[in-house]
């Protein structure tokens, strides 16, 4: 527990520093930042609600950075095959995204790693800025305070499991895996999904014209 108490007092005399990196990591990263936050709000390190506030604000303007970053490379790069490799894997993971942006785009937050990709993507092929922002503030202020009450859940639990730090930080490090691992089921799911009602519909399509 010792050194818990050095991480908190390390931590309250440098607030400003670490809601700074909260704020910035939610810029570059997302899904660790916020879990970590979550954690070190529930042994006192850090304010729930002030950090829940850095959070959204670094989601927002990674919402605004990564939508005119889409565009300015769109406006650059149109026909590089970076730009080809993208869109076949936005579209790979999101096949229903032209015809459904919102929905893409709102779910896109709770795939680890795809919400990022989804941004620039919507700049890039010009979604409608009003649909695009209100899908990201919406799914932002669901997705923040989830992840964040489940980082704060995850060391609840990791204490009361154990008290002893080393496998309290073991237990933490067993739940990352456990939410990676949640996580890219849920990613796979969803693809699937998509693909089999897609089929059903096409099939069913089919079965119309030929009658």
């Amino acid at each position: 527990m010792n050194t818990i108490d050095v991480l908190n007092n390390l931590l309250r005399d440098h607030q400003v520093i670490a809601y700074l990196f909260i704020f910035l990591g939610l810029i570059f990263e997302g899904e660790i930042v916020v879990l970590t936050t979550g954690i070190l709000s529930y042994i006192g390190a850090l304010d729930f609600w002030v950090a829940l506030s850095f959070i959204l604000a670094g989601g927002i303007v990674k919402t605004f950075l990564g939508y005119y970053l889409g565009k300015y490379i769109h406006r650059k790069y149109n026909q590089s095959r970076f730009c080809k490799y993208i869109v076949r894997r936005v579209l790979y993971f999101m096949p229903r995204f032209n015809e459904r942006p919102f929905w893409s785009i709102f779910i896109s937050k709770f795939i680890m790693g795809m919400n990022y990709l989804i941004i620039i993507f919507s700049g890039y092929s010009k979604v409608n800025f009003r649909l695009f922002l209100k899908a990201e503030i919406i799914s932002t202020f669901v997705w923040a305070p989830l992840l964040l009450s489940l980082g704060f859940l995850f060391s609840q639990t990791a204490f009361f499991l154990t008290e002893e730090i080393s496998k309290f930080f073991f237990a933490i490090i067993g739940f990352f895996v456990v939410f990676l691992l949640f996580d890219k089921f849920l990613a796979f799911f969803y693809r699937v999904f998509w693909f089999v009602k897609n089929g059903i519909i096409e099939e069913n399509n089919n079965d119309g014209q030929k009658s």
